[in-house]
């Protein structure tokens, strides 16, 4: 969900940034007055002045003692709960028989490398963990700990509360001193922690370090004035989180608008899609830093990512920017103009890379398995999509039945219902999930499309 922030004043305080609050230097170099933005929409990065530095602060903050992001020391049984809440037969059955197995007149095909990644199996088992630690205190989370709604029900379940939104901001005051507030796997934008760590509340961070090291990617554009043109979504989580890091950015969602931003950095000669300067302000008003200068903010660039974007276009969109810049200053000089650190994540690139490899076997549908919210799920429907294979992705079982009828997202974004999804007799299904997906999710599905095949079968008898 998209977040709208509001601009508000925060005067600083000398003793949120004191040693006695936090070891290390203070995050400001003078005491002017601090701007953010309480809110968290493209433009949700925080808006601060020059004198607050995002990297100090952050170091500051993890340092302090309200602060974790290790867990509480309740690993072993909190890991127990998830296995017995999240694993699957089914699953640990494929995996023994080299990710194939026959289950009546249903083949399944598993990709080799699917569902919770490393990252998010960390923020889920430190969120348990909280809930274990602080039984009694209220426990809030500043946004959805992954995008999957089973895991997320569960925390609800256990009582830990969403920040609630009116009118699209975030009410932060509803959290009081003494309360416990969870960072999710996305990780939590500047201004969010900054109002957090003023309440002198306990932080739970779980941010993934994936995501931490495109946090550490754009503060190195920053220090070296380029500015970060981030292959993203702006309005998600993670993408909000890291621009908040940046000094100067832009936030390209595809190819189709690198394309754009590079013919106007060649003046209209690389496809001439781009125009003026006040259109590419209209078309990027939501996915630019504050006062951001096409003219001036596009002569030396560097690339980072939202960690769950394809691998693949990442890379083109970062060869296509230093081919860009080779063109307008001269292959000698490219390396004043451009610069790239690799952060695509491992998780995201060997899940991609499976799919890829999933989709070249004799399949007759496949089964992508992820939260409708989820941006790495949407990219293993796109891979589906590409190759033109049918291809059905939902967030649950619930999404299957009544009958032979299924529900199911496009990459997209459209909603479709199909009547008849599963063919007649034997069928071949490739499956695969998105790094926030349980196993037993997948499980509870592939029995969904057991139990159809077995109806017809016995229709048949």
């Amino acid at each position: 969900m998209a977040i709208t922030l509001h601009l508000c004043r925060i005067p600083p305080r000398t003793d949120l940034f004191s040693s006695h609050s936090f070891a290390g230097s203070p995050c400001f170099r003078s005491r002017s007055s601090l701007s953010v933005k309480c809110s968290g929409d493209s433009s949700s990065s925080a808006a601060v002045e020059s004198d607050f530095d995002a990297k100090v602060f952050r170091k500051n903050l993890t340092r302090s003692k309200n602060y974790n992001r290790r867990g509480f020391g309740h690993k072993e049984e909190t890991l127990e709960l998830m296995n017995r809440e999240y694993t699957s037969d089914i699953i640990k059955k494929l995996k023994e028989n080299g990710f194939e197995y026959t289950w009546g007149t249903v083949t399944v095909k598993l990709a080799e490398a699917y569902g919770f990644c490393w990252g998010v199996e960390r923020a889920v088992q430190i969120a348990y963990e909280a809930r274990k630690q602080f039984p009694d205190e209220r426990i809030w989370i500043t946004n959805e700990i992954i995008h999957n709604p089973t895991v997320n029900k569960r925390l609800e379940d256990m009582e830990v509360k969403n920040i609630p939104i009116e009118e699209g901001r975030k009410q932060f005051e509803v959290v009081d001193k003494g309360d416990v507030v969870i960072l999710p796997a996305f990780g939590a934008a500047v201004d969010e922690m900054l109002s957090l760590s003023e309440r002198n509340v306990q932080i739970v961070d779980t941010t993934c370090p994936w995501v931490s090291k495109v946090w550490n990617t754009v503060e190195k554009h920053k220090k070296g004035d380029y500015t970060s043109i981030i292959h993203g979504k702006y309005a998600h989580e993670e993408t909000v989180a890291t621009a908040s890091f940046a000094g100067k950015y832009v936030i390209v969602k595809n190819m189709d608008e690198a394309r754009y931003v590079c013919d106007y950095i060649l003046g209209g000669e690389l496809d001439g899609s781009s125009s003026t300067r006040e259109a590419f302000l209209e078309k990027f008003k939501k996915a630019i830093s504050p006062g951001f200068d096409p003219d001036r903010d596009l002569i030396k660039c560097g690339i980072a990512n939202q960690t769950t974007m394809l691998k693949g276009e990442t890379e083109d969109i970062g060869k296509l920017i230093e081919k860009t810049m080779m063109q307008k200053y001269g292959v000698g000089n490219v390396n004043d103009h451009f610069v790239s650190f690799n952060t695509i994540c491992d998780a995201t690139q060997e899940r991609q890379d499976a799919m890829y490899k999933l989709v070249e076997e004799k399949l007759d549908l496949l089964l992508v398995v992820g939260g409708w919210n989820s941006s790495n799920t949407s990219h293993l429907q796109e891979i589906a999509e590409l190759r033109g294979i049918p291809s059905y992705w939902i967030d649950s079982e619930q999404r299957i039945g009544p009958g032979n009828r299924i529900a199911y997202k496009l990459n997209h974004g459209e909603l479709v219902e199909k009547e008849n999804w599963l063919p007649a007799g034997p069928v071949t299904i490739g499956v695969t999930s998105g790094a926030s997906t349980p196993d037993k999710v997948v499980e509870d599905a592939l029995i969904k499309v057991f139990d159809i095949k077995r109806e017809e079968a016995l229709q048949l008898a």
